[in-house]
């Protein structure tokens, strides 16, 4: 019987793929690399047929070094980044490139709309980042990419269209729209009229775990694959990592360590709050109370290509653990793209404080890791308030391989963290979709008891909470001194 898993991941620098067998063991993996473009101050854009033409080198790179069978797969799940408006035409053609998540060319736009109004239906700020506020912006300066477009999609529905042909929407990624109720789960339609949204935009609304059609004879023969395999809708990116994070209980915690960082409780109710995020999991019946910050790994990333071009990542953390904690009294803010929850500011930026002469390389380092542990406790702390409490915290994405970054995070937020298999959880959580929907599982708990093991365990270390206290504070007093100035930058 078939019962490999294929995850597809479509990531905001690359797409990943991996093959998977029932107990969550990768058996081959591959991946590539697509661009960002940023054509003006505050824009960035995608191509879409970027991200179907890495999915189809990818699975055939991964298929050539696996020596599975096409034949074998049972199904397919595909994630994606947040928040895409890809306009497509009635014959599927993509009429533009996309604006991505971190792309916040509709300021005005937001700050024009009855933000409290919008709120009441998809628990979510008004934010230029999310997807309603880009439809409407090719409303006002595209008007004939607007006038021919027939439906909006988001990432990975974009890559479950190419293999299927079917167009749908999973309720995971519905957030980024205001006409979508984060209660019902459905579209308002009501809402759609109030913000000149047509309807046609919308497609059907699935579970993330639904089989919507089967890989098409065109689509296998690009990817390399056999005709016929079930396609899942799939789901937010976030999301099927932290499913894959087996994070699906009410309480458990996923910390997002990719390009981007923040959080994800589950919870079994709405739950919204305005200066974090809402959205539906990925698993039936629960909702994902969210943090997310612009600087995650994209900002040592960016340190890394800046000042550091030399050094590997595995050398910067070595010299990162080597520096005292607290970084020498140097704080960073890493609002790199703006920045998300909590403060809602597409116009913050990143400061490094408190540097002198005696600032060394491994203290600018730590302090770039520690600037991104403070966000996170930042939004923990505002989830908290909100009644949203996490004691044991699932790390996943690349971060989590540093053991100096992730013992950071234990130490500045006071929690235990636990390490799952850190750069599969997303895929994993895609293919775990995969086998709920074809039944290769019989459901969500089961799927992660049978393929989520944790690696490695961080006990928040007692002796640095005082030295971390005071970089907190610090940390947060730098945004409200600054925020008039950042505010006023052109």
């Amino acid at each position: 019987m078939s019962a490999y898993l294929l995850g597809v991941d479509i990531g905001t620098s690359s797409c990943k793929t991996a093959l998977f067998d029932p107990q969550g063991r990768i058996v081959a993996q591959s991946g590539s690399d697509y661009p960002v473009h940023y054509p003006e101050k505050g824009w960035a854009e995608q191509d879409p047929l970027d991200w179907w033409s890495g999915v189809c080198r990818a699975t055939g790179q991964m298929m050539a070094q696996c020596g599975i069978g096409p034949g074998e797969i049972a199904g397919i799940g595909v994630d994606g980044q947040s928040w895409s408006a890809i306009a497509m035409d009635g014959k599927g053609q993509v009429l533009c490139p996309t604006p991505i998540w971190t792309d916040t060319r509709s300021g005005d736009i937001c700050r024009e709309a009855d933000a409290r109004r919008l709120f009441e239906v998809c628990g979510n700020p008004a934010q230029p980042g999310y997807t309603w506020p880009k439809i409407l912006w090719y409303r006002k300066h595209r008007r004939e990419i607007f006038d021919r477009t027939e439906w909006i999609l988001q990432s990975n529905s974009y890559i479950v269209y190419r293999m299927t042909g079917e167009i749908t929407q999973d309720m995971s990624q519905g957030y980024g729209l205001a006409c979508f109720d984060m209660r019902r789960g459905c579209w308002d339609e009501e809402v759609c009229d109030e913000l000149g949204i047509p309807r046609r935009f919308l497609p059907r609304i699935v579970k993330s775990h639904e089989v919507v059609g089967k890989l098409t004879r065109e689509a296998a023969r690009e990817m390399g694959l056999r005709e016929g395999i079930p396609v899942v809708a799939g789901g937010l990116d976030a999301a099927c990592g932290t499913l894959g994070a087996g994070v699906v209980r009410p309480g458990q915690t996923q910390e997002q360590g990719g390009q981007a960082g923040g959080m994800s409780i589950c919870v079994d109710r709405y739950a919204s709050d305005p200066r974090l995020i809402l959205g539906f999991h990925v698993v039936p019946g629960r909702w994902l109370l969210q943090g997310g910050t612009t600087g995650g790994g994209g900002a040592l990333k960016w340190l890394r290509e800046t000042m550091y071009p030399a050094l590997s990542f595995e050398e910067m953390s070595e010299l990162a653990g080597k520096a005292e904690a607290g970084s020498g009294g140097v704080v960073f803010l890493p609002y790199m793209a703006g920045e998300r929850s909590p403060i809602w500011n597409p116009r913050a930026c990143g400061v490094f404080f408190g540097l002198n002469f005696s600032t060394t390389p491994g203290q600018m380092i730590r302090a770039c890791m520690e600037g991104v542990a403070y966000a996170l406790r930042h939004n923990l702390e505002t989830a908290q308030n909100a009644g949203a409490g996490s004691e044991c915290l699932r790390a996943m994405g690349g971060s989590a391989n540093s053991s100096v970054w992730t013992q950071i995070k234990a130490d500045v937020t006071g929690r235990e963290i636990e390490v799952p298999s850190s750069d599969t959880a997303t895929t994993l959580g895609a293919a775990i979709l995969a086998g709920v929907g074809t039944g290769v599982f019989a459901g969500f708990e089961e799927a992660c008891a049978e393929t989520v093991r944790i690696r490695k365990r961080y006990v928040p270390d007692a002796g640095k909470r005082d030295v971390y206290e005071r970089g907190y504070q610090v940390y947060r007093g730098l945004y409200p001194a600054l925020s008039e100035l950042m505010n006023a930058r052109e």
